[in-house]
């Protein structure tokens, strides 16, 4: 089945009955599309964990109210609700036991498994969409196939695992139906439920499209493709039309948030094109990210991530002795702290961190490696900055691409420079309050007369 595509149709896409029905339509005007990954509807993963973080029954079950408020909004629009009213009753049933019968603070595999039923309940409804438009709509749950460790929270596929499930349990159905399945959700060894992290459905879908070699990996969501920088900082930015896989894999790492920065991996590794669009504008059509493209410009992109800190580790210690890097890099591994850029100098070393990503749980994994690294260098720590990133081509080699580059931003007060470790990207720290201006005013000037 090498023309096999899989459809991955994100919150925005299936938020109601008529933006179902839109995706219906994309479906059967593309009878290569055999597998179909649904996020949950729009509204319902936040509502989901709004209920793990109440201890009061009473606002759990507001939280709940509302997901069962949108469930049945969708239900009751079917031509033949009876036909899938059953399922999605079991569902809200099963929701509705774990947010009463369980003590006051939810384990990590509670939490997974209460943010599961988002997927659940709209692939069911999903598949019901299709069938009644005169599509074999079957809905199969994804986690007989989709193998991960036991890391509740963000769990770690297991890609031999994956593909051999797939052969057995998924492949055989895709020949006389279309299949829809959950993204974000996969289940450990002994059929616990786990969740691959917030935005999963992306990366769910490409390990899926891997596993059964597709051709192409459709991402579907509320934006017409991958844009030069986020619409919404200046009206200049424009639909990129194609991308290589470097390219998207930077601005997926660096911020943009169209693609979950997993997503590109599996489809790297097996040179499925991937294409991104809006089921709001089918025919507006979209940006293809593939390994070859024709152009290659200098500048494709400028990505944003906001809430980044910024560690300086300093000490006398450092200046021309072995093994100092060894120690600091030793510490932060031991806490689990994943580091994004880093620069040094003869006595220091600067590295940053992305707060944003760590939510509320940042102080606490970080403070007890700061404590370990206050006993033996000075620890200087700077918060409330974004990273900006410019994306291209050959930007670690190419004559007066740096001199443009920071020309531009030569009244701005930058605290950290990292350029030279990829031919994709220039990176640099400003302040929060100055990164949207700093953003609008790079595009204006790298963009405006491409």
């Amino acid at each position: 089945m090498s023309n096999l595509i899989v459809a991955k149709f994100g919150g925005t896409s299936v938020a109601d009955f008529d933006a179902m029905s839109r995706c219906a339509d994309i479906i059967l005007a593309e009878p290569a599309i055999r597998l179909v990954v649904v996020s949950a509807s729009s509204g319902v993963t936040n509502l989901l964990v709004d209920i793990t973080k109440h201890t009061d029954v009473t606002e759990r079950y507001a939280c709940y109210q509302g997901i069962e408020g949108i469930t049945l909004a969708v239900l009751n629009r079917l031509q033949q609700p009876d036909a899938v009213a059953a399922d999605i009753a079991q569902l809200l049933a099963a929701l509705k036991a774990l947010i009463e019968q369980s003590g006051a603070v939810y384990s990590a595999a509670h939490k997974d498994e209460i943010q599961s039923f988002g997927e659940r309940l709209s692939s069911v409804l999903f598949a019901q969409v299709l069938r009644e438009r005169g599509a074999a709509g079957l809905c199969f749950d994804a986690r007989r196939v989709m193998r991960t460790d036991s890391r509740f929270g963000k769990g770690e596929p297991q890609i031999a695992q994956i593909s051999e499930l797939c052969a057995i349990q998924l492949r055989p159905l895709l020949a006389d139906n279309v299949v829809v399945t959950q993204g974000f959700i996969g289940a450990d060894d002994v059929g616990q439920t786990t969740t691959l992290g917030r935005g999963g459905s992306d990366y769910s879908a490409a390990l899926l499209g891997e596993a059964l070699k597709a051709s192409v990996v459709q991402i579907w969501t509320d934006v017409v493709g991958i844009f030069t920088t986020d619409p919404r900082l200046t009206e200049q930015a424009r639909c990129i039309k194609e991308i290589s896989f470097d390219e998207a894999a930077e601005m997926a790492t660096f911020g943009a948030k169209v693609l979950h920065p997993a997503t590109l991996i599996p489809a790297m590794r097996c040179n499925i094109g991937v294409f991104v669009g809006s089921s709001r504008e089918p025919q507006a059509g979209g940006t293809w990210i593939a390994k070859e493209v024709k152009e290659r410009p200098p500048y494709r992109a400028i990505a944003l991530r906001k809430s980044q800190t910024l560690i300086t580790v300093k000490s006398p210690a450092m200046l021309h002795a072995a093994g100092f890097l060894t120690r600091v890099f030793d510490i932060l591994s031991r806490h689990q702290i994943s580091v994004d850029l880093v620069t040094t100098s003869e006595i220091s070393v600067a590295l940053t961190l992305d707060e944003g990503g760590m939510t509320s749980a940042f102080s606490a994994s970080v403070e007890p490696a700061l404590a370990e690294l206050r006993s033996f260098c000075e620890v200087a720590v700077e918060q409330g900055l974004s990273l900006i990133a410019v994306i291209g081509n050959h930007l670690h080699s190419s004559k007066g691409i740096t001199g443009d580059l920071f020309n531009t931003l030569e009244r701005i007060n930058m605290r950290l420079i990292c350029h030279g470790a990829s031919k994709h990207n220039l990176c640099f720290l400003v302040q929060d309050a100055d990164a949207p201006g700093v953003v609008k005013q790079l595009h204006q000037s790298l963009f405006s007369a491409a």
